[in-house]
């Protein structure tokens, strides 16, 4: 359910050569890290491995006990219910702009008019925007859980020929071996299962094709940290890579995006911060096998609970709306050449 969005304009890719679970990156969880382009792991020195890209073990994953209110399919689809009646015009200005959306989408290589795409938890079509610019609508199938989300795409222009359909990221209705790409941004943070949603996506995409998941980064600071754990999933960066190479894609990358005058701080974890693409070596399912669901959402709710789950991850929601006006302040402020 394309999420509201943000995080540095850094423009660098971090690159894995080889699927083992630990990993080289820049400075992965500091508050500040300098632009370096694009990176293969293959050809790195020593030294300079060292000296601008330390070591770093696959951390453990939050534990499943702490809260993450809207990291729920019921709870998510009503929080999109109120969201999506202000969506376009409050929250994609401050989160997730048009600039950030063109460089998030750039590692997916939307290279041919005539390729086929789906945009997994497309909700409003805003991502689904930058996409048609590079694909005939005709190809591109919008596939969301919110009915309210997608009414909000019906009605723009570009993507009338567009399919619309809803569903499930971590069930897609399309076959295997379906689409040439597969897109997916501001989604992955209310999936109960996010390894299932990858191997999803290493499903219907062809052989050769990628798969590319645009969503936010875990703050560093720890105020943020506990809004963060009380909204929904907020991935660390090693998390996504071990999805992604678990799931069976190979050429696995991030690149970490975010507004120009964010100026490459990290510490607030402003919401989406980064790009993974993955490319599927081979056709057929993937060869990771996965148990049942981790949420049945056909069994009832408790009204209370659903209830109170509701109201607290709106309101650690509201958080995360007032930081983009804090850092937009503090660029104002703050000298340019400084980190914020």
């Amino acid at each position: 359910m394309a999420s509201s969005a943000m995080m540095g304009g850094a423009e660098k890719v971090i690159g894995l050569a080889t699927p083992g679970l630990g990993f080289t990156v820049s400075d992965l969880h500091g508050k500040h890290f300098p632009n370096l382009g694009s990176v293969s792991f293959a050809g790195i020195s020593k030294s300079r491995t060292k000296s601008h890209f330390p070591r770093c073990s696959l951390s453990e994953s939050r534990p499943a006990s702490q809260p993450r209110f809207i990291q729920h399919k019921k709870e998510a689809f009503w929080f999109y219910r109120f969201l999506s009646i202000v969506y376009d015009q409050v929250i994609n200005p401050g989160h997730w702009t048009e600039d950030m959306r063109d460089e998030a989408l750039e590692p997916a290589e939307l290279t041919s008019r005539n390729m086929i795409v789906v945009d997994v938890g497309g909700g409003t079509g805003f991502t689904t925007l930058g996409i048609v610019k590079k694909v005939d609508a005709k190809n591109v199938t919008i596939l969301d859980q919110s009915p309210h989300q997608l009414a909000k795409a019906k009605q723009k222009e570009p993507l009338k020929d567009c399919k619309i359909i809803e569903g499930d990221a971590e069930d897609l209705p399309f076959r295997t071996d379906y689409a040439d790409r597969y897109i997916s941004a501001g989604s992955i943070e209310y999936w109960p299962d996010p390894q299932r949603g990858i191997r999803e996506a290493y499903r219907v995409v062809k052989f050769g094709g990628k798969a590319c998941i645009i969503g936010p980064v875990y703050p560093t600071f720890w105020l943020s940290q506990f809004f963060a754990d009380m909204w929904m999933l907020f991935p660390k960066e090693e998390e996504y890579i071990e999805w992604f190479q678990k799931a069976g894609f190979e050429d696995v990358k991030l690149k970490r995006i975010g507004p120009k005058w964010y100026r490459g701080v990290r510490r607030h974890g402003l919401i989406m911060g980064c790009s993974v693409t993955g490319v599927k070596p081979a056709s057929g399912d993937s060869p990771l096998q996965l148990g049942p669901k981790a949420e049945d959402v056909s069994k009832p709710a408790n009204p209370f609970m659903f209830l109170l789950r509701f109201l607290l991850g709106s309101i650690a929601a509201t958080y995360f709306v007032l930081v983009p006006i804090y850092m937009w302040l503090k660029d104002q402020i703050v000298p340019k050449g400084q980190p914020i």
